[in-house]
């Protein structure tokens, strides 16, 4: 019986939730609405809490505040993937709370899981219903109205898992998209999955075989539409300010609270918004049309240091700061799966190339440490897949370097960008440059279906070729050949001269050039070109322009 939790019980929790997701990540992948190999939220998370269980096995303390940060430290370092950085905010938001307690009970996990759930809602920048999102603020609410009542802790997490199990149930009510693939939200069930390692330990149970009800009854009437969902569906930049700086020195009167304030404050002016510190130091990042204004807001906590302010939409803006003569002026840093691929960013100048991609998302520490390897003062990020676009933005609080993130989603993207790169022009120029580039490259993937679903109003079957353009599935079929030609009959129009394919390690070089010459045949006005990309999973990269 647990009326309250003290750190070498909370150290427990934090890795035996790690183990139970690691040992069910293949569930939670397999609940991805896409039925693709690349599939990998539940792999995404387990990276995560790997790294928070990581820095807690290495923390020689058992005090509540030393093993808060040890697990906000790895979340943060360790975050990979869009679901994965979600989760790291959860816990970064859990454990300041907790990190303020010698031992915890209902009433204290409570209000952590109000600030987790405050915490990540902020790191979303158009938070969706139906998601981790919706499930952790379930656990949120209902850990409050139980905390209200003369409960020990494992019957309380009892009580709001299966108050949780319920709202995960509801998530495909939510999203259209997860009712047609007939799954409940794969993010939900991860963290549930956390959760129910953490109850574990409170009742002694070493069970790692959970049982999972995750399929849902597809209502065809109501959802027949085409729809997609991404977890972090990032706008462009709007704010034309990217403005940094340090607050040192805080007032005696200035409190956590009032840290919380200034970020809500920031996000009232701008986005990409970025508040982390304690008492001791806070550094700010926002971008924002009203830079004085933001001073204002922070100058009521202390005094300010290292302040910066680039004009990212104008040429030719003056970086402040101290400058290193032995850095050059630009990297970049480009981040792809396949040896053909690498060895092509490579022979265009890119300065590091990051294994990973749509099996193996890279860290935000990973992003940082190889933007740091890189002997330039600002360097170009391109992460070349949507999922992990948040987890470079993340990076940019742990790189010594000054990032700037183009969002490309996709390889021929990545490509694109880097031929915009002009070495002559400014951070800001190059910035605008490379998102303009970007915007006129139509792109796509062939492969193959892992399960049989119905998805994007295809009935499909495992093993079924598929199509999919920057937005949905739009072909399927037995023939790879027959599919990427579909693929790419849907992309064309007059406008476009130049088709590419970059071939992955699963086809020959004959079968690539057989397709090409098909493609050839049929689009006499347009220059068809192959290249042996290497990148597993997908069969054929495909590039218009």
């Amino acid at each position: 019986m647990y009326k309250t939790i003290n750190g070498a019980t909370f150290r427990k929790m934090i890795l035996n939730g790690a183990k139970l997701l690691d040992i069910n990540k293949e569930h939670v992948d397999s609940l991805n609405v896409f039925p693709v190999p690349d599939g990998d939220t539940g792999t995404n998370m387990s990276l995560t809490m790997f790294s928070a269980a990581k820095e807690v096995t290495n923390c020689p303390s058992n005090q509540m505040s030393d093993l808060c940060g040890a697990v906000s430290k790895g979340a943060l370092r360790g975050a990979r993937g869009n679901s994965g950085v979600i989760l790291s905010q959860i816990l970064r938001g859990m454990t300041d709370v907790l990190s303020s307690v010698t031992e915890f009970g209902a009433k204290d996990f409570a209000r952590a899981l109000k600030k987790g759930t405050e915490v990540a809602y902020k790191a979303v920048t158009k938070p969706k219903e139906g998601t981790i999102l919706t499930v952790v603020r379930s656990l949120a609410e209902s850990a409050e109205k139980y905390s209200k009542k003369n409960i020990e802790m494992t019957e309380f997490i009892q009580k709001i898992i299966e108050d949780g199990e319920e709202t995960l149930k509801r998530t495909p009510e939510m999203l259209p998209v997860l009712m047609k693939a007939g799954v409940v939200d794969a993010g939900g069930r991860g963290l549930l999955i956390v959760f129910q390692g953490f109850h574990h330990v409170l009742i002694g149970s070493e069970d790692v075989s959970l049982a999972f009800d995750d399929n849902v009854s597809i209502d065809e009437d109501k959802y027949s539409e085409k729809s997609h969902f991404d977890y972090n569906d990032l706008a462009e930049i709007e704010f034309a300010y990217c403005t940094e700086f340090f607050v040192i020195n805080l007032h005696k009167k200035t409190t956590e609270a009032d840290i919380d304030r200034l970020r809500e404050s920031l996000m009232s002016i701008g986005d990409c918004v970025l508040v982390i510190g304690d008492l001791s130091m806070v550094k700010v990042h926002v971008h924002t049309n009203e830079p004085g204004v933001a001073l204002t807001y922070a100058l009521e906590l202390g005094e300010l240091d290292k302040l910066k302010i680039e004009n990212m939409l104008e040429q030719n803006r003056a970086l402040t700061g101290q400058k290193r003569e032995d850095l050059k002026p630009f990297g970049i840093v480009s981040i792809c799966a396949g040896e053909g691929l690498t060895n092509i960013f490579k022979d265009l100048l890119v300065d590091k190339v990051i294994e990973g991609g749509q099996t193996m998302n890279p860290s935000a520490d990973d992003i940082a440490k190889a933007c740091d390897a890189v002997g330039a003062k600002d360097i170009f990020v391109l992460p070349n897949n949507k999922n992990i676009i948040l987890a470079a933005e993340q990076a940019k609080a742990l790189s010594k370097r000054k990032l700037h993130i183009i969002p490309t989603r996709n390889v021929p993207q990545g490509l694109s960008a880097v031929l915009a790169f002009n070495p002559e022009d400014s951070a800001a120029g190059n910035e605008t440059g490379m998102n303009e580039a970007i915007r006129h490259i139509k792109a796509g993937l062939v492969t193959y279906a892992v399960r049989s679903t119905t998805v994007d109003e295809f009935e499909l079957k495992e093993g079924d070729i598929i199509a999919m353009d920057q937005n949905a599935i739009v072909a399927k079929g037995d023939s790879v050949g027959d599919v990427t030609k579909q693929l790419v009959a849907g992309m064309m129009d007059d406008e476009i001269s130049n088709v590419t394919l970059y071939f992955g390690n699963n086809v020959t070089e004959d079968e690539a050039q057989a397709i090409a010459d098909s493609l050839a045949a049929d689009y006499k006005r347009c220059d068809i070109d192959i290249h042996f990309g290497g990148q597993p999973l997908y069969y054929y990269i495909v590039s218009l322009e």
